[in-house]
């Protein structure tokens, strides 16, 4: 998804550049220039734009780890019952 905010920053820009609505760079470094303005602008888009996707990949990361934990703990329990 960011990928895809990148690329229609990239496009947007390119089209105001192409236009004359924002200055081209300087020589043969146009396609440098709209790159780099594709990625300032495409960054708090997309921290933005993409915030609930970040929130529900973090809810998801966090379940995994407290299974994770809660299964390390059981085998812990688990060892420390056979060795008694």
């Amino acid at each position: 998804m960011r990928l895809a905010v990148f690329v229609g920053c990239f496009f947007v820009i390119w089209g105001l550049v192409r236009f004359g609505i924002l200055p081209a760079g300087l020589g043969n470094s146009n396609l440098l220039w709209v790159l780099m303005l594709a990625i300032v602008v495409s960054a708090p888009l997309s921290f933005v734009l993409l915030r609930k996707q970040r929130d529900a990949m973090s809810e998801r990361i966090v379940e995994r780890v407290d299974h994770a934990k809660a299964r390390f703990e059981s085998n812990r329990k688990q060892e420390d019952g056979l060795t008694q």
